[in-house]
């Protein structure tokens, strides 16, 4: 008897999932975004949050939770219960690269979320001085044969993904700069436009208005594809190297949220990214859309993780 009732009662919960996602979402959505107020991230998510409010029947509202690089706001997600109330719009730090950065992480990405939808990429740009004699990336790197660790390259910051491209980058053509982290992409800029160091790696994001005025020369993006923002700039891989690097974003909720409510969401995103108007507010930040499926966003996650682990690893980059 007693065999039955525990059956019977493992059988009512394998149904309680399908059976509350069927009647989701009865109530406000949260989507934290791990990152200030005011960054190309919370303003993709903004977007992405009123427009599923509207398509789900209920106020989905943004929670700025920044800190620790993504990891704090991430963070919450991971703990939060899996009823899909609970959201978050993230990037490919936390989702990625920082479980190899930080020494103390409270969450694997790959173990304690689940992959919704792909949004959109930035991918990085590789810019210099026009005082500087090189023209391709082909020709930054015979400059940087010739002078081992004295071509001067600043990024964003240490650990960032400016950071990380450079020491991929390096890896790839067996070369060595002299990297320069700076506190932020403004003074990064001011810097290389007055030739203070010689060439940056950073989000085109920043560096669109000193590409296209002229100001900055390009000599790579490091997308699968030429930005569209920037057609005459060829990517590493049409230059001889394997260095497609970008900065990702995406949805993603608590470990074990229901298959319905997952595909629900995938499904209404993907329609949101599809419009004119999603894209045009991706393409503002530097952006491409993504979407696709749950399953290619985990692809990305663990592919990137792996890359990003061995880029760490050997160049020794650890964060506090």
């Amino acid at each position: 008897m007693k065999r039955r009732i525990a059956l019977a009662a493992l059988a009512l919960a394998a149904t309680m999932p399908a059976a509350f996602a069927a009647d989701w979402p009865v109530k406000p959505i949260t989507l934290i975004v791990p990152f200030p107020a005011g960054g190309s991230t919370d303003a993709v998510a903004r977007l992405v949050a009123q427009r599923l409010g509207e398509t789900l029947g209920q106020q989905v509202v943004v929670d700025n939770r920044a800190g620790a690089g993504g990891n704090l706001g991430t963070d919450a997600v991971s703990r939060a219960a899996a009823d899909g109330y609970t959201l978050a719009l993230s990037t490919s730090g936390p989702l990625a690269n920082n479980k190899f950065l930080y020494p103390k992480m409270s969450f694997d990405p790959l173990r304690d979320l689940t992959p919704v939808i792909a949004v959109g990429e930035i991918p990085m740009g590789i810019a210099v001085n026009p005082a500087l004699k090189a023209a391709t990336l082909q020709d930054l790197l015979k400059e940087m044969r010739a002078r081992p660790e004295q071509v001067s390259i600043g990024n964003p910051g240490n650990g960032t993904i400016g950071h990380l491209t450079t020491e991929l980058v390096e890896s790839q053509a067996q070369v060595r700069a002299m990297n320069v982290p700076y506190k932020g992409d403004a003074p990064l800029i001011v810097d290389v436009m007055a030739g203070t160091i010689d060439a940056v790696v950073m989000p085109i994001t920043a560096l669109l208005p000193q590409l296209q005025s002229g100001k900055l020369r390009g000599l790579a993006v490091t997308s699968r594809q030429r930005f569209a923002g920037l057609p005459n700039v060829p990517t590493t891989a049409e230059q001889g190297l394997q260095a497609e690097s970008t900065v990702w974003l995406a949805v993603v909720g608590p470990r074990n949220l229901p298959a319905p409510i997952v595909s629900r969401l995938n499904k209404d995103i993907n329609a949101i990214l599809a419009t004119p108007e999603a894209r045009a507010k991706l393409a503002q930040y530097g952006a491409s859309a993504l979407g696709g499926t749950p399953q290619q966003l985990n692809g990305r996650m663990v592919s990137d993780s792996a890359k990003w682990q061995k880029v760490i690893t050997d160049a020794r980059i650890t964060l506090e």
